[in-house]
């Protein structure tokens, strides 16, 4: 299941990023990649122990923790660093699948990757091409947001960044272990979470509200892992 969710910076704080990020050192994107991506790779990133990158992921990390919908798309156990890569001048990255764990630089132990998260930092009408192609079993699915929006997915998808034949594609991703790893939970979970809040939201704290918030949590209890 594909989640959008608006607004995790704004626009100041993409200013200010952007600001910072594009005046650091770039590398070429393969340098992170494994076997298979590294074939099909053509893009640039910031290094991973780059100050910069560190820093200014440390911001993203605060941001999504005080973004209840992030929380509950995902119910990240933990969350990788986030990394940051930039296309221009036909700059692409073929049809790939993100790898099953990751070694996270300082931290024990290999972090399982059950969410992966783009976080457009660069506006649509700034650039042609660069739409994040996910395919899983209900199809292919483009996805091009306005700078600040995050896009939530099963890490289990293949995946593509197409050519970039204007301008600049400039993005934020990174990857969650979830305390349930399997998709279709997360995904009944989720709508069960926002069938809630609609509920309080149009009726307030409803006999019927409190009833399916104990079955949410006794679901979660029953599947989580922490």
């Amino acid at each position: 299941m594909l989640i959008h969710i608006p607004q995790i910076l704004t626009r100041e704080q993409v200013r200010a990023m952007r600001a910072a990020i594009d005046a650091a050192e770039w590398i070429d994107g393969r340098a992170s990649a494994g076997s298979q991506g590294a074939r099909v790779k053509h893009n640039r990133q910031l290094p991973d122990g780059s100050p910069v990158a560190q820093a200014q992921g440390q911001l993203i990390l605060q941001a999504l923790a005080a973004n209840p919908t992030f929380f509950t798309a995902a119910l990240p156990a933990r969350t990788a660093p986030p990394l940051f890569n930039r296309y221009a001048a036909g700059e692409t990255y073929g049809l790939h699948v993100d790898g099953s764990v990751r070694r996270v630089p300082g931290a024990l132990p290999w972090l399982r990757t059950d969410v992966s998260s783009t976080l457009f930092l660069s506006e649509p009408e700034d650039y042609d091409g660069g739409e994040l192609v996910v395919v899983d079993t209900y199809g292919t699915h483009e996805v091009k947001l306005p700078a600040g929006d995050l896009i939530v997915y099963p890490s289990t998808s293949l995946h593509r960044v197409e050519p970039v034949t204007r301008g600049e594609r400039v993005a934020s991703f990174f990857w969650s272990q979830s305390m349930v790893r399997d998709d279709a939970r997360r995904a009944m979970l989720f709508e069960l979470d926002q069938t809630i809040q609609k509920l309080r939201a149009r009726h307030g704290e409803t006999d019927e509200a409190l009833a399916l918030t104990n079955h949410y949590h006794n679901l979660l209890r029953m599947w989580a892992e922490v």
